[in-house]
């Protein structure tokens, strides 16, 4: 169950990530979605050998056990400090891409960018950059010469809105930078609590696991009886 839910966690992060991928561009900052995975995998075959372990009383398989949950254990400290680590970084990557990506949206053929920009305005109910008055420095904007932004700046509840500049109270009012910042940090925080939640599992299962080992090195030896001369 633990290994179902570690692989959860790390494709979530994919899937999320690849809604905002156009706006960061250190791939690195996958590499605890990579490692959540692998970890959770690993976990499930980890898992197999416990049980099988614990139901045959083998102290070979026990031991085993408790050495690659260790190791496991260690893996998840890392991807706790590299989910920090990558977590600080987020806010640079948006910082230095962001403007980029506005500056290459394209609103009559859009492209993957342009999709990417009308799909983070929605969902994260935003406009522009910092406000709806960064689009008039994109090269869309100059090209149109409409004084319109792109209707995914629009309030969901407006049926009738065009984008026109000259109606500000039909537009989000927040920029998007701030708000796809937080989103990916946020995502990057499930990383980390699920990591530290399963780590204190695996601290649990080798504590377990050291129990039963230690008394199974305590078990007094079988005996043979002897009656009458005979063995019973």
């Amino acid at each position: 169950a633990a290994a179902g839910i570690l692989c959860y966690v790390g494709a979530y992060v994919f899937i999320t990530y690849d809604d905002y991928d156009h706006f960061f561009e250190d791939v690195y900052t996958l590499i605890p979605a990579v490692i959540i995975i692998a970890v959770g995998t690993l976990l499930f075959i980890i898992g197999l050998i416990g049980c099988c372990a614990t139901i045959r009383e083998s102290r070979c398989g026990l031991a085993t056990f408790v050495i690659i949950l260790l190791l496991v254990f260690i893996t998840e400290v890392v991807v706790v400090v590299l989910g920090y680590i990558y977590r600080a970084k987020v806010e640079v990557e948006v910082d230095h891409s962001i403007q980029k990506v506005y500056n290459g949206y394209n609103g009559t053929n859009p492209d993957a960018a342009s999709r990417a920009i009308d799909y983070v305005q929605r969902q994260l109910r935003c406009c522009g950059i910092h406000d709806y008055t960064d689009w008039e420095n994109t090269v869309w904007f100059k090209q149109t010469k409409n004084n319109s932004v792109p209707l995914s700046c629009c309030k969901a509840a407006l049926s009738n809105c065009t984008g026109t500049l000259t109606r500000p109270m039909d537009l989000y009012s927040e920029g998007c930078e701030a708000l796809v910042v937080k989103k990916l940090q946020e995502i990057m925080m499930y990383v980390i609590w699920a990591a530290l939640a399963f780590a204190a599992i695996q601290l649990l299962g080798m504590l377990c696991a050291c129990i039963v080992l230690c008394r199974r090195s305590r078990d007094p030896a079988y005996e043979l009886l002897i009656t009458g001369g005979t063995y019973a």
